[in-house]
């Protein structure tokens, strides 16, 4: 019997494979983290741009200065945001929408700091994931926090309401009550972080999570980087603002042309059942419905999106009626829409965790295969496939003992900042300790294993667009 492996063992196995998809990887391994950072923060290498990358690209950046303007931020600000984003295409998308003094998010944003800073950046655009629930696992997720080591309810909410619900959840309203309010001697700790947090009620959890993480990042990051968040729901806007546009490719192609639809879905069928199973699935067809604060899972069938799970009809696949309910959140974009509306379409690099630098060359590769199969579309196919370093690891890749919210209450920003340069000098294999997101994970067991016995190589059809 083979003894367990340890967790030195394990770790070597995750960057072993993630090296072996990755080669260009290993030059960092002993590097300090910053260089690694600010390899992945470097301007993508200028190559033509056919017309609809152009297009998405102008959409993206004005939803990006929308964003900016309706989250109170000055014009100029706003101006500076999308002049730099347009300079420098790189968007990090690990994190969920969390708060910025959960570990998960903090030492995230951390690493694209240090990124940012070796380019003398002074904007940082993060885009979160809101369509995940409150609670992910035993209080663990976006509705909890963890203070003093003891997990803390954000918003208070009953079990009822925080099981199933997810951060898009408009049954408000939903205040900053982090409960319980006394907690054995990190009372002063949580009447002190409430002091922070904004006092006001907003209509769904993920208002109230990026209002409070505008509040508090210039107390722990200073002034130096202008920050903006977008979400699900600014992704919505893009998706319609696209729609809206009749002549643009989202609108001509996954609407208007049956071929690019069906071999889109046939493609993730066929990637569910071959070798690289298990890492891009057809969890639902393009969007996801929401009602009464539920997610619901849908399919596209005889032009319509019907219930996964009964075949209620939610909405014709049609542009008007997409677009109404887009605007309404009852769609909600699932993640190959979204990141053909903020990567593949406009040509942007996106950072992510343990799963999204497998899942997204999928992803890529699942599009190209619609545009050759649909006879469309070969400018776009080429640039894809020229596309310099399109999507990297690059969430959670610093890990840290140290509690960001302890750092903020006892050392302030100036201490979160001293604390963001002592990081960047850990040589990176030190810097992602253990690498948890990937050893405690079955699925890079998984490929490893396949990795090993050949059942996958970087030299795979599928794998042609990493």
């Amino acid at each position: 019997m083979n003894s367990p492996a340890s967790d030195s063992e394990r770790k070597a196995a995750a960057l072993g494979s993630l090296t072996a998809l990755y080669p260009w990887i290993r030059a960092f391994h002993d590097r300090p983290v910053r260089d690694y950072a600010r390899h992945l923060f470097e301007v993508p290498a200028l190559k033509s741009r056919p017309q609809c990358r152009i297009q998405a690209l102008n959409a993206l950046l004005e939803v990006i200065y929308r964003a900016a303007i309706r989250h109170q931020l000055a014009a100029p600000t706003a101006a500076r945001i999308c002049h730099e984003f347009e300079q420098r295409p790189v968007l990090q998308t690990g994190p969920h929408l969390l708060l910025i003094i959960d570990p998960e998010a903090y030492y995230t944003h951390v690493f694209s700091l240090l990124g940012l800073a070796a380019h003398g950046c002074s904007t940082y655009l993060s885009c979160a994931v809101s369509t995940v629930s409150l609670v992910e696992r035993t209080r663990k997720g976006p509705g909890w926090l963890n203070v003093g080591g003891r997990p803390i309810n954000i918003f208070g909410l009953g079990k009822r309401r925080m099981i199933g619900s997810s951060l898009l959840t408009a049954l408000g309203p939903y205040r900053f009550e982090l409960a319980p309010a006394q907690l054995n001697g990190q009372s002063d700790a949580l009447a002190r972080l409430r002091r922070l947090l904004p006092q006001a009620q907003f209509g769904r959890p993920a208002h109230a999570i990026k209002a409070a993480n505008l509040a508090l990042w210039p107390m722990m990051f200073g002034t130096s980087f202008s920050f903006l968040q977008l979400d699900d729901e600014d992704v919505a806007d893009l998706v319609a603002q696209h729609l809206a546009d009749g002549g643009s490719w989202l609108r001509t192609r996954l609407l208007e042309n049956e071929t690019v639809v069906s071999t889109v879905l046939e493609e993730i069928e066929q990637l569910a059942a071959g070798p690289w199973r298990g890492w891009f699935t057809r969890g639902t067809d393009f969007f996801w419905s929401y009602q009464n604060g539920k997610r619901t899972a849908l399919r596209l069938a005889g032009g319509e999106l019907v219930e996964q799970a009964t075949g209620a009809p939610v909405a014709r696949f049609a542009v008007a009626e997409i677009i109404e309910r887009l605007r309404d959140r009852r769609l909600i974009p699932n993640m190959f829409v979204t990141f053909l509306v903020l990567a593949m379409l406009p040509g942007v690099r996106v950072l992510g965790g343990s799963h999204q630098p497998i899942y997204y060359p999928l992803m890529r590769y699942v599009l190209c295969r619609a545009i050759s199969a649909a006879g469309v579309d070969a400018d776009l196919r080429d640039a894809l496939a020229a596309d310099d370093l399109p999507g990297a690891w690059g969430h959670r890749v610093i890990a840290n003992a140290d509690e960001p919210l302890e750092l903020l209450l006892d050392r302030g920003s100036n201490g979160v900042i001293s604390q963001v340069d002592g990081l960047g000098a850990i040589p990176l294999v030190r810097a992602c300790a253990n690498m948890d997101s990937f050893t405690q994970d079955a699925s890079w067991d998984e490929l490893h294993k396949r990795l090993q016995e050949k059942e996958i190589a970087v030299t795979d059809a599928q794998w042609a667009f990493a």
